[in-house]
């Protein structure tokens, strides 16, 4: 009986092994990469951002923490949260079940546009104390729980597939290219925060976007769509502009 239940604790003890090892690498602190490396992550975000080859790929990451954000914004203002989709063409949809009115709902249909921004804020945080591999994990772990809501087979595959490739990169990959990677998901969702902002308004202004967020805001506010708009922008440069000046390390 007791090699049975040594070999049986073995798959236990392995499993064991590998969560410490995650959360010791997790919550060490790393010592911030050369000035070049995080410009050079910048400008990649960058270029990334703006090339719209590159963007309408990319654009899903955006689209996963926009929908991410209202299902969070959600479950804080005690809806509840029915499922979420993401769709081939970048858009998506969180439904959630409460008051149909009131600022839950307010609360909610506001945290899409801004939630990149402020994911990527959190991201600079934890990238000025030093957590670049922890910032990585933490983002396996928010996706490994956004996975329990996915209710369409793409959403399911972009989940899977950007969460595969942190793993990828935090268990296989060297620390220097952990901590480059890290940068560049932070630039990318801070930069990446601002453009959907411009997409909207240009969309409201063709009479494309009758059901977005702003207009959703302005049926429930009464106050006009292109305030909610400019709110969404202001809180997406002020992310950046803060989140910046953190990796940077200027003083504001």
């Amino acid at each position: 009986m007791i090699p049975a239940a040594t070999s049986s604790a073995g798959p236990f003890a392995a499993i064991g092994d590998v969560l410490g090892t995650i959360w010791t690498n997790a919550v060490t602190p790393v010592d911030p990469p050369s000035n070049v490396m995080v410009l050079g992550m910048c400008a990649i975000a960058l270029v990334v951002v703006l090339f719209r080859p590159l963007w309408h790929v990319t654009r899903h990451v955006i689209t996963i923490a926009h929908e991410a954000s209202h299902g969070l914004a959600a479950l804080f203002t005690g809806r509840k949260l029915e499922g979420i989709r993401l769709h081939s063409d970048t858009s998506g949809l969180t439904v959630s079940r409460g008051k149909p009115r009131g600022p839950g709902m307010v609360i909610t249909a506001f945290a899409g546009y801004v939630g990149p921004g402020i994911i990527g804020l959190g991201a600079a945080w934890l990238l000025k104390l030093g957590y670049a591999v922890g910032l990585l994990w933490l983002l396996v772990a928010l996706l490994a729980l956004l996975l329990l809501q996915i209710r369409n087979w793409f959403g399911l595959w972009s989940i899977l597939v950007s969460g595969t490739a942190l793993v990828f990169v935090t268990w296989f990959l060297e620390p220097t290219v952990q901590s480059a990677v890290a940068y560049a998901v932070t630039w990318f969702l801070l930069l990446g925060a601002v453009r959907p902002v411009f997409e909207l308004q240009i969309q409201r202004s063709r009479g494309r976007a009758r059901t977005s967020d702003a207009d959703m805001l302005a049926r429930l506010t009464g106050v006009a769509g292109l305030f909610w708009v400019s709110m969404f922008l202001l809180v997406t440069l002020g992310a950046l502009a803060l989140g910046g000046a953190w990796i940077l390390g200027v003083a504001l």
